[in-house]
């Protein structure tokens, strides 16, 4: 009851004193999307691909850095296959006059496909060796400890995509973040969040996190041309604008 409270009147008080953002020209890059088409649970076709890029340069996005899904279970996308895709839309992009860079990575599930590739060194990365990664939803992991030091090892930075969405750690406490925070993680919370996207929790989690300093990534994780409302709904939020001012966002380091 005492949350819900506190959600409504924060809820209140945002919609009293809107931010003063008109669009994402202060987030630079979006680098977790899924605007890849054919190839996992985001864009179906060409089509939507040129179309997404085309509203993301619309609201001041200079880079897009698709990520689609890497796991064992679902969308074993190889390196050659998310690059040959890539290429498509980038002609693509060009051919349509779209003006915006492009680039692709991908979101890892932590899994054994990931634990194989990280052992060959065979990840793709963002900017200065960045792997995005992602846990699962329903269950805590027991190994990310040893996940997060053989990735350090091997010379990669690890961006934990939206810590805020994992309920074995929101619901206990901030403890487990500060941990990763202390091992050297970053964390990267999604948009949507800021929006209740995700519900009430996960809302709460990631404004806790900005007002913490704990942030150093945003995107969009968006999948479909609908959730281009949300993005437009979420210009409104008073925690987006603190930490698009904030100097510990990192989102422009990938340009």
């Amino acid at each position: 009851m005492l949350f819900n409270n506190f959600l409504n009147l924060f809820k209140k008080e945002e919609e009293a004193s809107p931010s003063a953002l008109t669009d994402y020209s202060g987030m630079v890059v979006d680098f977790h999307n899924h605007v890849l088409f054919g190839i996992d649970d985001g864009a179906k076709t060409l089509d939507d691909s040129v179309m997404m890029l085309r509203n993301f340069a619309d609201l001041g996005i200079k880079k897009v850095i698709a990520s689609p899904h890497s796991m064992a279970d679902g969308y074993i996308n190889s390196n050659e296959k998310i690059l040959q895709v890539r290429d498509v839309v980038r002609e693509a992009i060009k051919k349509n006059g779209i003006d915006i860079q492009f680039d692709a990575a991908a979101e890892y599930y932590m899994d054994e496909l990931f634990m194989e590739k990280l052992e060959r060194k065979d990840l793709l990365t963002i900017g200065k060796n960045y792997v995005l990664m992602e846990l699962s939803y329903l269950s805590k992991p027991t190994n990310t400890g040893d996940a997060v030091y053989k990735l350090q090892v091997s010379g990669y930075n690890l961006i934990l995509a939206h810590p805020e969405r994992y309920p074995y750690y929101y619901e206990d406490s901030f403890a487990h973040y500060r941990d990763f925070k202390d091992r050297g993680v970053y964390f990267q919370i999604n948009l949507g969040s800021l929006v209740g996207k995700y519900g009430g929790q996960a809302r709460y989690t990631a404004e806790k996190m900005i007002d913490e300093g704990m942030v150093e990534f945003v995107s969009s994780d968006l999948h479909t041309l609908a959730q281009f409302e949300m993005l437009r709904e979420c210009l409104k939020s008073k925690h987006l604008e603190k930490l698009l001012n904030s100097d510990k966002l990192r989102n422009k380091t990938l340009l």
